[in-house]
C-alpha cells in the first residue's frame, strides 16, 4: 500500500483521509487544527510536524485547502511541498480553487519532475464520509491513471476532464448549474404555496414532468417530499450556502476571464451573497428558500 501525505483535514478532507486509512494506506497527516489531526491519528494515521513533513518520502500527497492562495503558498517556494517531496511524487489537489492557480501549480510541479492533477469533488460531507464522491480530474493522462486507484478509495465516480485545471472548470460549471436550479425550484415551490398548491402535490407532478431536476428530486428545499433533504433538518448544511457562494464567485471570475456571459450565474451569486450578508450562509445552500421567503 502507498505512503500518502494528506494535508487539510476539514469537513471534507477528514472523512476522505479516513477512507484512505480504511483502505490500508499509510497516511501521514497535517492540519492547523490539532483536534482534526488527533482524530485521524486515532483512526490509524501518523501525525506530520508540518506540511512539508507530510510530503517528505511520500508516494503521493493529497491536499484539500480553502482557496487558490493557500494552494500556491503550500506548494511553491523553498519551503513548499514541491521542494520537500522526492522526485516523481504524485500530487492530488482536491481543493476547489480558481483555474489559473490550478494550472500554474501543476505546471510548476511538472517542471520539477512531479506528477500532479487537480481533482475537486462533488458530493458534500455525506459523500466524503460514505466514499461516494465524484472527482473531476484535470491533468495528463498519466497523472490521471496514477491518481485513479487512490481516488477510487474516496469516491464512486472518477472522471478525467482533460488538461490541467479542467477539473476546476467542471466543478464551477456544475455548481453554477446547481445554484441556479436550486433557486428556480425554490421560487416555484414558494409560488405554488402562495397560490394554494400543496408542496407534496407539486413535487409529485413536477418530479415526473419537465421540471424534474436534482435540486427537486434529491434535495427538495421544502420539508416533506424528500425525507433525506436538509429541509427536514432545519437546513443543517450538507453543502453550505457559503461554499455555494464561493463556487459561484469562482464561476463569475472564470466567465469574466474568457468573456463568456453568465447572467443567471451572476444573479445566483448575488442572491447567495444576500444570505452571507444576513449571516445565514452557514445554512445548507437549499436554505436559499428561506431568503426568498423573507425568513432571513
Amino acid at each position: 500500500m502507498a505512503a500518502i501525505g494528506f494535508i487539510g483535514l476539514g469537513n471534507m478532507g477528514g472523512p476522505m483521509a479516513r477512507n484512505l486509512v480504511k483502505a490500508g494506506h499509510k497516511l501521514k497527516v497535517f492540519d492547523l487544527s490539532e483536534v482534526a489531526v488527533a482524530a485521524l491519528v486515532e483512526a490509524g494515521a501518523t501525525k506530520a510536524e508540518s506540511a512539508a513533513d507530510a510530503a517528505r518520502d511520500a508516494d503521493a500527497v493529497v491536499t484539500m485547502l480553502p482557496a487558490g492562495e493557500h494552494v500556491r503558498s503550500i506548494y511553491l517556494g523553498d519551503a513548499g511541498l514541491l521542494a520537500a517531496a522526492k522526485k516523481g511524487t504524485l500530487f492530488i489537489d482536491s481543493s476547489t480553487i480558481d483555474v489559473t492557480s490550478a494550472r500554474d501549480v501543476i505546471m510548476a510541479a511538472e517542471a520539477v519532475g512531479m506528477m500532479m492533477v487537480d481533482a475537486p469533488v462533488s458530493g458534500g460531507v455525506g459523500g466524503a464520509e460514505a466514499g461516494t464522491l465524484t472527482f473531476m480530474v484535470g491533468g495528463s493522462a498519466e497523472g490521471f491513471e496514477a491518481a485513479k486507484p487512490l481516488l477510487e478509495k474516496m469516491g464512486k465516480n472518477i472522471f478525467h476532464a482533460g488538461q490541467a485545471g479542467n477539473g476546476q472548470v467542471a466543478k464551477v460549471c456544475n455548481n453554477m448549474i446547481l445554484g441556479i436550479s436550486m433557486i428556480g425550484v425554490s421560487e416555484a415551490f414558494l409560488l405554488g404555496e402562495k397560490l394554494g398548491l400543496d408542496a407534496q402535490t407539486l413535487f409529485d407532478i413536477s418530479s415526473t414532468a419537465s421540471g424534474q431536476c436534482w435540486s427537486m428530486t434529491s434535495y427538495c428545499p421544502v420539508p416533506g417530499p424528500v425525507p433525506a433533504s436538509p429541509a427536514n433538518r432545519n437546513y443543517q448544511a450538507g453543502f453550505s450556502a457559503a461554499m455555494m457562494l464561493k463556487d459561484l464567485r469562482l464561476a463569475q471570475d472564470a466567465s469574466k476571464s474568457v468573456k463568456s456571459p453568465t447572467p443567471l450565474g451572476a444573479q445566483a451569486a448575488q442572491l447567495y451573497a444576500l444570505m452571507e450578508a444576513a449571516g445565514a450562509d452557514g445554512l445548507d445552500f437549499s436554505g436559499i428558500i428561506k431568503l426568498l421567503r423573507g425568513d432571513v
